[in-house]
C-alpha cells in the first residue's frame, strides 16, 4: 500500500504522542517534530506507511535515547489479555465453528493498537466482533489453504494482541512460526512480549529482522526471508502488515480490524470493519 497525503498528519500526531510519553522537554519535542517534518518532505508517496514509520520511530529513539517508550502499556495490555484468556477459551468451547470464533477473537485483539487508535474498550470490542459481519470474508479460501498446508507462518502485530493470537494458534493445531519485530516500535510485539504472552509454548518465535511497524521485506532478516518464501500458508495480522504486504502475490490471509479511513479506502471497506482477506 502506498503512502497517502492523509497519512502525513497522522505520522506527526503519532510522533507527538510518543514523544510526550518519553519526555516533558518541550524544546526536545519540538526538535523531534521538526526533524520528522523535514524527513517526511523527502519520502516518496509510493513508499508504504511502515517504511515511513520505521524512519520516524528511529528518529524518536535517537533524540530521546529511549528504545521502548510504550513498554509499560505493552506489559499492561498483555496482563489484561492474559486475564481474559479463560473467558476467550470458553467462547471457543461453546462455539459451533471453533476455528471461525478463534479468528474473530484474534481480530478482536487487533484493537490493542496505539499507532492507530488509543480509545478502545477491549471487552466491548470482543463482544461486538464476535457478532459483527465481515466486510470481506474469504473464510472458505482460508480453510482450503490451511488444510493443505503442513505449517503456518503467522506474522504478529501488537503486544497483548499476542494472547488472542495464541488462542487461534491453539485452535489450528499445526506447527506455527510466529513472527515478531526485531526491536520495539510503537506497541508492536517483540520476542520478549511474545514470551510474556505464552506464545513460546505453542509456536516457534522468529524475529522479522526489521524495526519497522510492518514487515517490509527489503529490511527483513535472511532467516525470515527463507521462511516467508517457503511458506504455504501465511496469516498477516493488523494494519501495518497489511500496508507492507498488500501487493504481495503470496498465500497471505490478512486478519484485521480497520481503524483508519485511509486503509478503509485502500481495501474498499468502511472504517471499523473487520476483514478476513486473501492477498490475491
Amino acid at each position: 500500500m502506498k503512502t497517502y497525503l492523509d497519512c502525513i498528519p497522522c505520522f506527526l500526531k503519532q510522533a507527538l504522542w510518543i514523544s510526550r510519553r518519553t519526555t516533558d522537554d518541550e524544546p526536545k519535542i519540538k526538535q523531534i517534530l521538526g526533524e520528522i517534518g523535514a524527513l517526511i518532505k523527502t519520502i516518496p508517496l509510493n513508499s508504504s506507511p511502515p517504511e515511513t514509520g520505521r524512519l520516524i520511530y528511529k528518529k524518536i529513539r535517537e533524540i530521546t535515547g529511549i528504545s521502548d517508550p510504550l513498554k509499560d502499556l505493552k506489559k499492561k495490555y498483555t496482563e489484561i489479555a492474559l486475564g481474559l484468556y479463560p473467558f476467550l477459551k470458553r467462547e471457543i468451547e461453546k462455539s459451533d465453528d471453533r476455528l471461525l470464533t478463534a479468528i474473530r477473537l484474534s481480530i478482536a485483539g487487533n484493537v490493542i493498537d496505539f499507532g492507530a487508535s488509543r480509545g478502545f474498550e477491549l471487552e466491548k470490542e470482543i463482544e461486538e466482533i464476535l457478532k459483527k459481519e465481515f466486510a470481506i470474508f474469504d473464510y472458505e479460501k482460508f480453510k482450503e489453504c490451511f488444510e493443505s498446508a503442513d505449517e503456518v507462518l503467522y506474522i504478529g502485530d501488537n503486544a497483548g494482541e499476542t494472547v488472542f493470537d495464541k488462542i487461534l494458534i491453539e485452535e489450528m493445531n499445526k506447527p506455527v512460526t510466529y513472527v515478531v519485530r526485531e526491536q520495539p516500535v510503537i506497541n508492536d510485539a517483540t520476542y520478549v512480549d511474545a514470551v510474556e504472552s505464552g506464545l513460546d509454548k505453542v509456536a516457534k518465535i522468529l524475529s522479522s529482522g526489521t524495526d519497522a511497524p510492518g514487515v517490509i521485506l527489503e529490511t527483513t532478516g535472511e532467516e525470515f526471508k527463507k521462511v516467508y518464501n517457503d511458506a504455504q500458508f501465511i496469516i498477516s495480522k493488523g494494519q501495518g502488515n497489511y500496508e507492507a504486504l498488500s501487493e504481495e502475490k503470496r498465500p497471505i490471509f490478512f486478519l484485521l480490524k480497520v481503524k483508519c479511513p485511509v486503509i478503509a479506502k485502500d481495501i474498499g471497506v468502511g472504517d471499523g470493519d473487520i476483514i478476513l482477506k486473501k492477498s490475491f
